[in-house]
């Protein structure tokens, strides 16, 4: 059997196109169950699963009270009852052969765990709205983090998005730790690989994820990327990648260049120049969104995100060790 565990909150603008994209799939029914974890939505979310439940019986709806990821993706695994476990987000809308691609996948390339690519979409239609998800696209914006920007051939990787999952692998390694309200699926692939799994992302398979619709919810977003990724790096015993320390060194670089420039007027010319090529890189990026899309309203927001998303996760970095060396307690909220 397969099981599909999906945590949720707060999702009523997404939940039934993610479900109907779900009934859509060419996956046998008489061979699936998919959970929906909610945190005690407040909208109309439970409603409208409820609605569905009602009529799929291989539908059903569970609660998660703590209303973190990892609390959710672990009662529907303690819960669920497949052999094979895939892990999804109410903010998506997946192709028809979702799940049957991931579980072919999976057996051809005996992986412990394999991923789509995300193409990420604008959660509305004005110009701030398609910047965020123009920046949550761009290598630029997120570096080599391929299931973002994109790849042309299967290949081994760090970490995939919503995961499809041997069962055994949780019996292996352990489940999602309760302690990371982010970065949990890079902890929790980190694990696989240094117990010698295989993770695997299948470009051939691509999902629709709608992206933040406000500057700030984007601001948080990566806050919270950041200041957990150094608590992720601790319990691995060493960082699983090195894209992860560029935005820490970009922001340290801002506030130790500017204090030094006022000392040197060598290092204020090379401080100067770094700016420079930020904003040409920020702005040339954003050139190639507008000739994409058309939208000239892109430069007003998307080089102002590009900045937001680097700084947000390198300050949020720095703070994850300050809190790990002063050893205080990790503590963040989700922003759905």
């Amino acid at each position: 059997m397969l099981s599909v565990v999906c945590p949720i909150y707060n999702e009523e603008k997404y939940i039934a196109k993610c479900i109907e994209s779900l009934l859509k799939q060419d996956y046998p029914k008489d061979d699936l169950e998919i959970l929906f974890v909610d945190g005690m939505s407040n909208d109309k979310t439970r409603e409208i699963i409820a609605s569905y439940t009602k009529r799929y019986p291989f539908i059903k709806m569970l609660d998660n009270p703590k209303k973190i990821v990892p609390y959710a993706m672990n009662a529907g695994i303690i819960a669920s009852k497949g052999d094979i476990i895939i892990r999804l987000d109410g903010h998506v809308e997946y192709p028809t052969n979702y799940f049957s691609a991931l579980v072919h996948n999976l057996k051809e390339l005996d992986a412990d765990n394999v991923g789509a690519l995300c193409e990420t979409l604008p959660c509305g239609t004005s110009s701030k709205e398609l910047a965020i998800a123009e920046a949550l696209s761009s290598s630029f914006g997120m570096g080599n983090s391929y299931f973002r920007i994109g790849c042309n051939e299967v290949r081994r990787v760090d970490t995939v998005p919503f995961g499809c999952f041997k069962r055994e692998v949780f019996d292996k390694v352990g489940l999602y730790d309760n302690e990371l309200i982010r970065n949990q699926d890079d902890e929790l692939n980190g694990r696989i690989i240094k117990n010698g799994g295989k993770i695997y992302l299948i470009p051939s398979i691509v999902t629709k994820y709608y992206a933040r619709d406000k500057i700030r919810k984007v601001r948080k977003m990566f806050y919270q990327y950041g200041l957990y990724k150094p608590l992720v790096n601790k319990k691995l015993g060493s960082p699983a990648t090195v894209r992860q320390f560029f935005p820490l060194v970009f922001v340290l670089g801002l506030f130790l260049g500017a204090g030094l420039s006022c000392i040197s007027r060598i290092v204020a010319v090379l401080y100067a120049a770094v700016l420079v090529l930020y904003l040409f890189l920020a702005c040339s990026f954003t050139l190639k969104s507008i000739v994409k899309t058309g939208i000239m309203g892109l430069i007003l927001y998307q080089p102002f995100i590009y900045l937001t998303i680097h700084l947000s996760y390198g300050w949020g970095y720095l703070f994850g060790i300050f809190k790990i060396l002063l050893h205080k307690p990790f503590n963040a909220e989700s922003n759905r």
